[in-house]
C-alpha cells in the first residue's frame, strides 16, 4: 500500500535578527499610533481593538527609514519563500503594502485572506505573554463535508487548524489565499506587529 501527501500548503517561519531595528520599529509604531488620527478613527469605526494603519497610510517605507530597513530584510525572506514554493514569476516579488498593528488586550482579528497578492506575512515587534497565536485554517476545510474530526494527537498536517506562536522578531509568511486569523489576546499589554503583502 502507498499513501502520498498531496497539495502541501507551505508556511514559512523566519526571524528578524536585529534587536536595534526591532526597537526602532517599536518606537515608529507607537509614534504612528499617536499621530495617525485617520488610522485611529478607522480602527474605532471598524471595531479593531487597538490601532492599525491598514486603511490610512500606504507610504511607511518612504515615511520612516526603519520601515525601509525592514523592507530590505523582508525582501530576502520573501524571495527565499517564493523559491521554496517553486513559483514561476519571471521577476522578484514586490512589496505591495505594509501596515502597523497595535493590538490591545482582548483584541482579535477574524478569519480572512489577502486578495490581489501572492505572499502575505507578519513580523512581530512586541509579543507579550498570552498575546495569542496566528491561527491557520486548512484550505480544504470547506470541502470536507462529512469528514470526521481528527484525533487530538493527529500530526499537524492532519489538523483542521494550526496555531503558530510568534516571538519577538518572528517572521511568518504564507500564500495570500490561506485563511488565517488572530486569536483573542490574553496579554496585559499591547502586541505590536507589522503585516505586509507582496505581489
Amino acid at each position: 500500500m502507498t499513501i502520498r501527501s498531496l497539495f502541501a500548503t507551505p508556511f514559512y517561519e523566519g526571524a528578524l535578527d536585529n534587536p536595534d531595528l526591532l526597537e526602532e520599529l517599536e518606537g515608529s509604531c507607537r509614534a504612528l499610533e499617536e499621530d495617525d488620527v485617520a488610522g485611529r478613527n478607522w480602527s474605532k469605526e471598524h471595531g479593531y481593538k487597538g490601532y492599525t494603519s491598514y486603511a490610512s497610510l500606504n507610504d511607511l517605507t518612504i515615511r520612516d527609514p526603519a520601515f525601509e530597513d525592514l523592507k530590505r530584510s523582508l525582501d530576502k525572506h520573501v524571495r527565499a519563500f517564493a523559491e521554496a514554493c517553486h513559483f514561476d514569476l519571471g521577476r522578484k516579488p514586490k512589496l505591495d503594502s505594509l501596515w502597523v498593528n497595535v493590538l490591545k488586550p482582548g483584541g482579535t482579528h477574524s478569519g480572512h485572506i489577502h486578495p490581489h497578492s501572492i505572499i502575505s506575512g507578519t513580523v512581530y515587534v512586541c509579543v507579550p505573554k498570552g498575546s495569542g497565536a496566528l491561527k491557520l485554517e486548512d484550505p480544504r476545510l470547506s470541502r470536507m463535508m462529512a469528514a470526521p474530526s481528527r484525533l487530538p494527537d493527529a500530526p499537524p498536517e492532519f489538523q483542521p487548524f494550526i496555531y503558530a506562536e510568534p516571538k519577538v522578531g518572528t517572521i511568518f509568511l504564507w500564500e495570500s489565499w490561506l485563511t488565517h486569523e488572530v486569536v483573542p489576546s490574553k496579554a496585559k499589554t499591547d502586541r505590536i506587529s507589522i503585516s505586509f503583502n507582496y505581489r
